[in-house]
């Protein structure tokens, strides 16, 4: 009867017997194929998380069978299943990253590597994303500097990506915010700061469409920093 409702897909139903028959195929021939049915039984039923676990007992109880490679595989798709929106904590993301490049690295050859690839990559976006939300959150609640540094990181933990530009200019508009709110003895250094950023962004990308922008930003800080030392002037001549 277990088989026959795992067969029509009433995976409740099959699980609660599997789960009864167990103590007494134990250790048997049967057991094996059995407990594959069983964590299917959850994966199918969307219980992700049992299931995850149960792929991996699979694993430790038969690690030489044909359909480990499979199970394996499963383990780190449950991971992903569980993968939560963006806005939310992204453990089960980066633990996907990890089993799944685990797995592409253990079966350099299996048909599943494609798609474990293309699974790493989304993950790695939304990661990404995430990443990039709390640098916009820092600069919207006017912590810039922690902004800046959100951004920069962004740029060293994904330099693949095809952002990289905006990114380097959220670090110029960050930066430039943190001199102009900053008190006056520090402004000068920071509007500095914010030069050699547009400078470094000129030598990392010569022929982008977002260097337009860059120039305002280079433009304001450098008649910012005329305007401190005009003071600076004027206030020495007073003495």
């Amino acid at each position: 009867m277990a088989e026959q409702y795992y067969a029509e897909k009433k995976y409740d139903k099959a699980q609660q017997l599997f789960d009864e028959l167990f103590p007494y195929v134990k250790g048997t021939a049967r057991f094996e194929d059995m407990y594959y049915k069983y964590a299917y039984c959850a994966y199918n039923q969307k219980d992700y998380l049992n299931a995850e676990n149960l792929f991996k007992n699979y694993l430790e109880s038969f690690p030489t069978s044909a359909r480990a490679e499979e199970c394996e595989y499963m383990r780190a798709y449950c991971f992903y299943k569980q993968v939560p929106k963006v806005q939310l904590d992204q453990t089960n993301t980066s633990k996907t990253i990890g089993l799944m490049q685990a797995f592409i690295n253990t079966h350099p050859g299996s048909e599943r590597n494609k798609e474990a690839e293309t699974i790493i990559d989304q993950c790695r976006a939304k990661l990404e994303l995430k990443d990039e939300q709390a640098g916009q959150l820092y600069y919207d609640l006017g912590y810039f500097k922690a902004a800046a540094v959100a951004y920069s990181t962004l740029m060293d933990d994904y330099p693949l990506s095809d952002k990289s530009e905006e990114y380097k200019v959220d670090v110029i508009k960050s930066y430039y915010k943190y001199a102009q709110n900053s008190v006056t003895g520090k402004q000068e250094e920071r509007f500095q700061h914010v030069l050699t950023e547009c400078a470094d962004f000129e030598q990392r990308f010569p022929n982008s469409k977002l260097q337009t922008e860059v120039n305002e930003y280079k433009s304001l800080s450098t008649n910012s920093l005329k305007n401190i030392q005009n003071e600076q002037t004027k206030a020495t001549t007073q003495r």
